[in-house]
């Protein structure tokens, strides 16, 4: 009798369907992957058998499916839990659990908040997140890309194979999902995206990555960032609100971590562990008020020092984790310390796994160079006027502020935002809608960004580093302006330095670099910055910007300082300059702080400290630092003698303080100055005082005023004024 012939197996996966899953070019994989109406299918490339295991019963083999090595199906019971073990030809085994038995993750709210651009907490929904569903625990993916025919993760977990976890597109959003089950903290992973036209582009970290490997190595990391941290720095927050304000005494100290101090003979940079103590202490030690980062978020390049960065979400791997680096940041609270970080929202670096033509399209940059390319600095300018890209930059601010507890930003390059025409050439650039040069959607922007700032983390501080004239900065939005809390003085800083530069006996014409500050001191809420800017690319150092011979460099110095910290605004030094640095900083190498046992250099220290110390503990140099009110010049004409003087007032009641300011290496032994109030003026700062490096010549026990008229004031005295100096006067309590 003849046998009956073998039945067809009935494949629910087709033919081309399987060949297009294994050659990673499936629109919709979940439509065919996982459990469908009884039957399973599952793509386990390098399997060579796959078993079903569920329930109690033994595991049931799967049929291979002929469309493609690797694709196995078979029926499955989709109500109950199951998991998959897979054998590969070499005998190799293992067992997970099927990622495509899991529905759609982002909600039906996130999905809408991601479509129209207005997710305000967009890390929350993009990005790679520890989860657990149905009891399995494991890592799910999100990533913008819309115009991508396929978006996979790949790692060490699948031979970076980008056909193995292809992911699942939230229709019109652009967004791509997967939840892969087994996956923890510290996985290394990066997306494999497949453009349209079917080109395979470099594969790219997460834009939204809250940790990444260690550089040079480029691939993202699955970290649990600041999410859920327990916090304890309630009594700062609940008084930053007071520290951060226009009438508060703000000094800023700058710092780039690499290089503030290093460890084991300099071979590498402290930890966030390490600075959480060392640097904390110190800047509390020299009575600054904040902090402020040097770019942290992850930057390929060293050499950027962290102002090109690719993980905007994600702090530097350099120093440690994001916990202990939220860790350094509740360390400095406790100290009673702000915290500022860097932001970088002008452009991004061309790095291929990075954001440029990330889906194959110019996605988060212009497409036209005109509008795209930095050529300064060879990087790419994002596309504000996208939705989703002002999405992404806004959100982003408002991570750091949220989920690391920082108490403000400092807006890098903002000028090169403002201004289509930044550093370009007639012809090289692309006018407004009405033909200017403004760029209307930057401006819109930092406007918003500003608005949300302010609006959910009320207490912060944001600062701009803008270079022009460009109107309104520090002023409200609903008024007009930018809405920045505070603008770096970058007028004052240049002038200030070519006076400074200049030898003294050439300063008298030149007068007006020290007096013109105040003629707009009060058109922004001022911070003046002698930042890291000032101290590279062949600058020197603030010491050896000083003209003449060793002694008169410091005295020089000193005196520049004393007149930074009496001028109007608030204050800003970058590392090394408070000890007098000698040579240019270097970002690979630690500050040299053997030099603060010398005398001189010890000197300049024990001066910054003590400014600092004045200038918070007296209302008159602080309160009104962004007010009229608070200025008065005494003597801003006498040229001749290259001398200064001017009141300072803070609240009616406080004291008042004269400051004199002498920036010749002459002596004035019998100066007449005016006073703004009869009685007794005690000088609480010289800075020729012995203590720092100086020759000790002054007016120790202060002095009596007498009623003789004199710089438009009823009351008068003759006063020391040291050679290179600035002395301070406070009126004695009565």
């Amino acid at each position: 009798m003849a046998k009956k012939p073998a039945a067809t197996t009935a494949f629910r996966v087709t033919a081309d369907a399987g060949r297009a899953l294994a050659e990673g070019r499936h629109p919709d994989p979940f439509a065919i992957l996982g459990p469908h109406r009884g039957q399973l299918a599952a793509w386990v490339p390098g399997a060579a058998t796959l078993s079903l295991i569920q329930g109690r019963g033994k595991p049931k083999p799967l049929t291979p499916n002929p469309a493609a090595p690797g694709l196995f199906e078979g029926p499955v019971d989709a109500t109950k839990p199951y998991r998959l073990r897979a054998e590969s030809a070499e005998g190799v085994s293992w067992e997970f659990t099927d990622p495509y038995r899991f529905g759609p993750v982002l909600g039906e709210f996130d999905e809408h908040l991601l479509g129209e651009g207005g997710h305000r907490r967009l890390w929350e929904a993009l990005g790679a997140h520890l989860k657990t569903l149905d009891k399995v625990s494991g890592t799910h993916f999100a990533v913008w890309a819309p115009n991508a025919e396929r978006v996979s993760v790949v790692g060490d977990f699948n031979a970076w194979n980008g056909t193995a976890h292809p992911m699942r597109r939230r229709g019109a959003t652009g967004v791509w999902e997967i939840f892969i089950p087994g996956l923890g903290e510290g996985t290394v992973y990066k997306y494999e995206i497949r453009a349209q036209g079917g080109v395979i582009l470099p594969l790219k970290a997460d834009p939204v990555g809250f940790g990444s490997e260690h550089p040079p190595a480029t691939g993202a990391v699955v970290r649990r960032s600041g999410l859920g941290r327990k916090w304890h720095d309630d009594a700062w927050m609940k008084t930053r609100a007071d520290r951060n304000s226009v009438d508060a005494p703000i000094s800023v100290y700058e710092v780039h971590l690499g290089s503030w101090r290093r460890a084991e003979n300099g071979s590498r940079p402290l930890s966030y562990h390490e600075l959480a103590t060392d640097l904390v202490d110190y800047v509390k030690w020299m009575g600054f008020t904040h902090i402020e980062l040097m770019p942290i978020s992850e930057h390929p390049f060293d050499g950027s020092w962290g102002y090109q960065p690719i993980g905007m979400f994600a702090p530097t791997i350099r120093h440690g984790t994001p916990q202990e680096f939220a860790a350094l940041v509740e360390a400095a609270h406790n100290a009673g310390l702000g915290v500022l970080f860097d932001w970088v929202p002008g452009h991004f670096p061309t790095d291929e796994h990075g954001l440029g033509r990330f889906d194959g399209t110019a996605l988060y940059e212009h497409a036209d160079p005109k509008e795209g390319f930095h050529v300064d600095w060879n990087t790419l300018i994002y596309n504000y006027g996208r939705a989703e890209v002002a999405n992404y930059l806004k959100a982003n601010a408002l991570y750091w502020l949220e989920e690391y507890h920082l108490d403000g930003m400092r807006v890098d390059a903002v000028a090169s935002m403002l201004y289509r025409d930044y550093s370009r050439q007639p012809g090289e650039w692309v006018p407004n809608k009405d033909g200017g040069r403004e760029n209307y959607e930057a401006i819109a922007l930092l406007q918003e960004t500003n608005v949300l700032a302010y609006g959910e983390h009320p207490g912060i501080m944001t600062v701009a580093e803008e270079s022009t004239a460009f109107p309104g900065v520090s002023r409200p939005v609903d008024h007009g302006g930018l809405g920045f809390g505070f603008k770096w003085n970058m007028g004052w800083m240049n002038d200030s330095l070519a006076y400074m530069e200049k030898e003294p006996v050439f300063r008298k014409y030149h007068h007006g670099d020290l007096t013109f500050s105040t003629v707009y001191a009060w058109s922004e809420n001022f911070i003046l910055p002698i930042s890291h800017d000032e101290v590279v690319h062949g600058k020197g150092s603030m010491l050896a910007k000083m003209p003449g011979n060793a002694w008169e460099q410091f005295a020089n110095l000193r005196a520049f300082y004393g007149y930074m910290w009496t001028h109007p605004g608030k204050k800003l030094l970058f590392m090394g300059q408070e000890f007098a640095q000698g040579r240019e900083w270097n970002h690979s190498e630690s500050l040299d702080w053997h030099l603060c046992d010398d005398p001189q250099h010890q000197g300049i220290q024990t001066l910054v400290r003590d400014l600092n110390h004045l200038y918070r503990d007296t209302p008159a140099l602080h309160v009104n630092d962004t007010r009229p009110e608070g200025f008065g010049w005494l003597e801003a004409n006498d040229a001749e003698h290259s001398v200064f003087a001017y009141w300072r007032k803070g609240r009616d009641g406080d004291p008042m303080a004269v400051v004199a300011v002498n920036m010749t290496p002459v002596e004035r032994p019998v100066y007449r100055l005016g006073f703004p109030a009869p009685g007794r003026w005690d000088e609480v700062l010289n800075t020729d005082a012995e203590v720092y490096g100086g020759g000790n010549r002054g007016n120790l026990g202060g002095v009596e005023t007498e009623p003789v008229d004199w710089h438009d004031q009823a009351q008068s005295a003759y006063v020391v004024l040291p050679p290179l100096s600035v002395v301070v006067f406070r009126q004695a309590s009565s």
